[in-house]
């Protein structure tokens, strides 16, 4: 069932991109609780194993139902282009108790049993020990899970940024949302979102922003209830290579030539972030006829998948690619 975001004219002014540490940190939690993104981060997930075995999580978790509503407080929209942690973290304290609680009474209403549980009952008891507890410890995941890899997230994250903005210059706004992900669509009005769920909101003159996300993928998220702004989350580019470290990688890419062949191994390493046949013929040197046949070899084996982008076919690595490409 579609998301679907209504513009007006005032709306189509004020989109803009963000970037957000503490937005980081909540789908990095989540994501530990998520074993369907695990596949995307097994190196993360070995670096900070140890780390997070320190952490008592389960408050958070139980704020974090599969579909259905997280708590808008404690992950709100970027307070600009590139707040700090302590900037947002900051944000979250000052929240007020009471718009706390009935947020926090949303989320737990959608995961079964969380209302009459102990942890739930405790939060609603006490919204204000709660907004404090809760920033505690998402202050204490981002210095654990986040914060040693925040320079790489980061720059992925501006990368993407930079990356969109000038398609945005390129093409336009209308063209662009479609762009960011496969399941988004734009009618010049609307943009919906393939999502299990309907829901419908006008932007009111708030506009869109706009945040690519490294702990998101695979999912595309949106939401936040008034008075927060309108934010869609997408999937960042270049995951693919994100994790890889370059002595892991070139000991990979020599088993993999053994496994795949040369230039299949080729295409495979070289689909760092998403790519077009032309482009990665360009990039190895190859004809395109090889790398096109190579491409259809991998995606039939579940290395890769593919998704029209303009006029284009976009190819980027499956779970699976990337734990072979990356020596996992």
């Amino acid at each position: 069932m579609p998301f679907r975001l209504h513009f007006g004219d005032a709306d189509l002014l004020r989109c803009r991109f963000a970037v957000s540490p503490l937005w980081e940190t909540q789908e990095a939690v989540r994501t530990l609780g998520r074993p369907d993104r695990h596949g995307y981060h097994p190196h993360w997930l070995r670096r900070i194993r140890r780390a997070a075995r320190e952490l008592d999580l389960a408050s958070l978790w139980l704020l974090m139902p599969s579909r259905g509503h997280s708590p808008d407080f404690l992950g709100p929209p970027p307070i600009g282009p590139a707040a700090t942690f302590e900037e947002e973290i900051a944000a979250v304290r000052a929240a007020d108790p009471a718009a706390a609680r009935e947020d926090l009474a949303l989320s737990l209403a959608d995961t079964a049993g969380a209302l009459e549980s102990a942890r739930g009952r405790a939060l609603l008891a006490d919204p204000e020990r709660a907004v404090r507890e809760l920033a505690d410890l998402m202050e204490a995941a981002w210095h654990a899970l986040v914060e040693p890899e925040w320079p790489r997230l980061r720059a992925l994250l501006e990368a993407d940024v930079a990356f969109h903005s000038r398609r945005l210059a390129e093409v336009g706004l209308g063209a662009l949302l479609p762009e960011l992900d496969r399941r988004l669509s734009w009618d010049g009005r609307t943009l919906t979102v393939d999502w299990h769920g309907e829901h419908g909101r006008e932007l009111g003159g708030q506009g869109l922003v706009l945040m690519p996300s490294v702990f998101c993928w695979p999912d595309v998220i949106s939401g936040f209830e008034p008075p927060w702004q309108p934010t869609l989350v997408y999937p960042a580019r270049g995951l693919a290579g994100l994790w890889a470290e370059p002595d892991a990688q070139s000991a990979s890419a020599r088993a993999l030539v053994r496994l795949l062949g040369r230039g299949r191994a080729a295409v495979l390493t070289a689909l760092t972030d998403p790519a077009t046949t032309t482009g990665l013929a360009h990039r190895l040197g190859l004809a395109p006829s090889s790398v096109s046949a190579h491409l259809g070899v991998l995606r039939d084996a579940g290395l890769l998948t593919s998704r029209r982008y303009g006029h284009q076919v976009l190819y980027e690595r499956t779970p699976l690619g990337m734990a072979l490409a990356s020596g996992d």
